[in-house]
């Protein structure tokens, strides 16, 4: 790669740290047999950092893995893996029970109409992820994670047409499933499927709150130190990772390094879910309208990003992979226009 390719790929990430909402900002990019990897403000290239609900990609990775091993079908109800513990009262749509109906793809696509344990707003009036981002950092279990969804309401009959809902429930239950299938933890899973087989060094389920390797996390101007918390996601959203073993990652999910590669094109049905993204199965679209991108320029890519500021995604049609942080939980929105600016440099 030329050094003034390289020089306005690091522009891009100098000019998104401003020192009011990023402080810190690692991205790695590829395109066909180029590959770039930067840092700027706070972080250093090789910064482990959140990845917060990127975190799914590993999970979808793990069922597809699971899938290709004959050891469940999408079509499988969950209530063959769980306990009825867990499914007694989890889904009650207007009076009707409908927890025996829900499959692994309802969970994978966000059309269980299950509500989402972490935003969605509880008794109190007041989502997990309001109290978190005050600073007021908690841990919960799965079971709490699984009861705080059960008190909530149902939003819609499993698989209604049309309909999505983003809910971390949907992956702490496919997180439990995992375990149960496999008779080994979510991290054992992690490792065995994904980490070693891709030599991912710095790649790990966060399990420990004393553990000060991950970049603390930002909310507007403050530092947010939430360990406990990050303990508590696991399978939908408790990895720990760097752009360099992100990049890595993306490319493995979407050319067959972990799955059967014929599986990806299953997997973009696409649902609204929130703008300007879609959901699929495990996966996310992330599609610029054409109001805002009329002459095409920016291409669509599939792949998944969490609240942290973290992405992962990879562009068909570019042959671009792209995996890095803004570490900005009140601007997420920034990691998507640097991507897309990172990706107009290389494309040049």
């Amino acid at each position: 790669m030329t050094t003034e390719k390289e020089k306005s790929l690091q522009a891009v990430l100098d000019k998104t740290v401003d020192n009011k909402k990023v402080y810190g900002t690692s991205f790695a990019i590829k395109k066909d047999t180029l590959i770039w990897q930067g840092a700027s403000g706070n972080f250093s290239i090789d910064q482990p950092y959140f990845i917060a609900s990127t975190t799914k990609l590993f999970t979808t990775a793990i069922i597809l893995k699971l899938r290709a091993d004959g050891k469940l079908t999408l079509d499988d109800k969950i209530s063959k893996y769980l306990d009825k513990s867990i499914l007694s009262g989890l889904h009650i749509y207007k009076g009707k029970d409908y927890s025996q109906e829900i499959t692994i793809k309802h969970l994978l696509s966000h059309t269980s109409g299950l509500p989402d344990y972490f935003q969605g707003k509880g008794k109190t009036g007041k989502s997990l992820e309001n109290e978190i981002t005050k600073g007021n950092d908690q841990l919960w279990t799965f079971e709490q994670a699984i009861e705080r969804t059960k008190n909530m309401s149902a939003l819609f009959v499993p698989e209604t047409k049309g309909k999505a809902n983003y809910s971390d429930a949907n992956f702490q239950l496919l997180g439990k499933i995992i375990e149960n299938i496999t008779h080994k933890s979510y991290t054992e899973n992690c490792r065995e499927f994904i980490t070693q087989p891709l030599g991912l060094a710095k790649t790990y389920l966060y399990k420990d709150s004393a553990d000060k390797t991950p970049k603390t996390l930002y909310y507007k101007s403050n530092e947010l130190n939430i360990p406990k918390a990050m303990t508590s996601f696991g399978a939908d959203g408790g990895i720990v990772s760097t752009s360099k073993d992100m990049l890595v990652f993306i490319e493995a999910f979407f050319t067959g390094k972990l799955f059967p590669s014929t599986y990806i094109e299953e997997l973009q049905e696409w649902k609204k879910i929130f703008f300007p993204m879609r959901s699929g199965i495990g996966i996310h679209l992330f599609k610029l309208p054409w109001i805002f991108n009329p002459t095409g320029a920016v291409p669509y890519f599939i792949g998944h990003s969490g609240l942290s500021g973290a992405l992962a995604y990879y562009s068909p049609k570019e042959n671009i992979f792209i995996a890095g942080t803004v570490n900005q939980v009140a601007h997420p929105d920034i990691s998507f226009k640097t991507m897309i600016k990172l990706t107009q440099q290389i494309m040049k």
